[in-house]
């Protein structure tokens, strides 16, 4: 059989697409995980499934493999090599899926091993997240990562190391080998997309200081992938961001705004979905696609309630928001949803609804149903309402303009006209607050 040539442009695998992949997940002695933290193995078996078949591979099969102790060429035992040689054979496997991080070096082993393409978990999600990326930044993004992985990864792609090719000096120099003349190129294209990435975050900070001149708050929807994020998005803003039953249905940020019950307008964002064991290479890459998180003025984090891991999903998300910078106290502000309760048996969801019911900045909702959804809305409204000032002002008639401005930037909360003057009361953030005073000096608070 032989081997399947995947091409080195993420999002493509192949000039003829592979169709049928074996998937492994590598379970340690002890419950240990292949590069992950303990989880239920069953879960992540079904977890590495859906990642592939995200980019359309069918699954011949699927196993929990135990690994009693990791062989540093191959990670598995020569006698279960054997053993998925002839399964592999049997089955007509074209790529074999490994839940871990492999080395150059045992994935270049498995490969002639088992004659077709092996594959491990960050090359993956670099795989999913090539076909997936729609805009520009992302883009770059997923190619910078594809690039740094693909660096560290030479030494199994090039069978012809000793050759030696001649030059003048100004391309690689006399003597130049062809990984060398690989690893040059690379470091030149990663070097460019570096700079067209530092521009597009210079845009993007132009995009933002245009926003905070008309300053409305922004709320970041963050969750494990399939969580829910994108339904619930579309739910509250009446949008048609794609939403599917499938991990990483959506990689680019999508921001849309939305008018509270107050009347008070705010933005919400939604992101790409947190995995765990994500490459700490695609966290670095991500993280201008993952700005409008840092930028946030309320955190909701979209909670599968369903999943048998949601436990160890929430320790992910966690785990990826610290990295980002957010601190350990991140929790303290944050608004925890648990989604998909329409999933739940009735018993079981009335249950859930109750417990959440006890923390004020938890509940339970159902993106699909709506169920829940317009408790979301008030506690948003609510918890931005908190801390706004509120101003006691006498508008002269004749001053339209601070009447629109107020009503356009803050909550009327009660309105009394007089002969020559209004009697407003509002309630407006400190930012808006100031620049009020600012803009109309003669007006003042009483």
């Amino acid at each position: 059989m032989k081997p399947t040539e995947f091409s080195s442009t993420p999002g493509t695998l192949s000039e003829e697409p592979v169709s049928r992949a074996l998937v492994l997940y590598p379970d340690l002695q002890k419950g240990r995980h292949f590069g992950a933290d303990v989880r239920d193995a069953a879960a992540r078996l079904e977890e590495i499934v859906g990642l592939t078949l995200a980019i359309d591979l069918e699954i011949a099969e699927k196993l929990v493999v135990n690994v009693p102790r990791p062989r540093p060429g191959t990670l598995f035992g020569s006698g279960k090599v054997e053993e998925m040689t002839g399964l592999i054979a049997i089955l007509h496997v074209d790529v074999v899926v490994v839940d871990g991080q492999l080395s150059p070096v045992q994935q270049r082993n498995l490969e002639r091993a088992w004659e077709c393409k092996v594959i491990d978990r960050t090359g993956l999600i670099l795989e999913i997240f090539g076909q997936r990326a729609q805009t520009r930044e992302g883009t770059l993004q997923v190619e910078l990562a594809a690039l740094e992985y693909a660096r560290s990864r030479l030494v199994r792609s090039w069978t012809h190391l000793e050759r030696q090719r001649g030059g003048l000096g100004f391309v690689g120099g006399p003597g130049e080998t062809q990984i060398e003349s690989d690893r040059r190129m690379i470091g030149e294209r990663v070097a460019k997309i570096r700079r067209e990435l530092d521009q597009v975050t210079k845009t993007r900070k132009l995009h933002r200081a245009s926003r905070q001149k008309v300053p409305y708050p922004i709320v970041a929807l963050v969750g494990y992938t399939n969580a829910g994020k994108s339904t619930l998005f579309n739910r509250l803003t009446d949008a048609d961001v794609m939403a599917e039953d499938m991990l990483f249905a959506t990689l680019d940020p999508t921001m849309r705004s939305i008018e509270l019950p107050s009347g008070r307008k705010i933005i919400l964002s939604d992101t790409v979905g947190f995995i765990s064991d994500l490459p700490t290479m695609l966290i670095a890459s991500f993280r201008a696609t993952l700005e409008e998180v840092l930028e946030a003025d309320i955190i909701v984090h979209v909670r599968d309630a369903v999943h048998p891991d949601t436990a160890a999903q929430k320790t992910d998300v966690m785990a990826v928001l610290r990295d980002l910078g957010l601190g350990d106290d991140v929790e303290q502000g944050m608004i925890e949803v648990s989604n998909k309760v329409d999933l739940l048996d009735d018993d079981v969801r009335a249950a859930k609804v109750q417990q959440l019911a006890m923390d004020e900045n938890a509940l339970a909702i159902s993106a699909i149903s709506g169920q829940g959804c317009d408790v979301l809305i008030d506690l948003l409204d609510t918890r931005l309402s908190a801390t706004r000032q509120v101003l006691e002002l006498s508008i002269p008639h004749s001053d339209g303009a601070a009447s629109a401005w107020l009503y356009a930037q803050g909550e009327i909360l009660f309105r009394k006209d007089e002969d020559d003057y209004a009697q407003i009361r509002v309630a407006l953030d400190d930012t808006d607050a100031s620049r009020f005073v600012a803009k109309f000096p003669n007006i003042k608070a009483q």
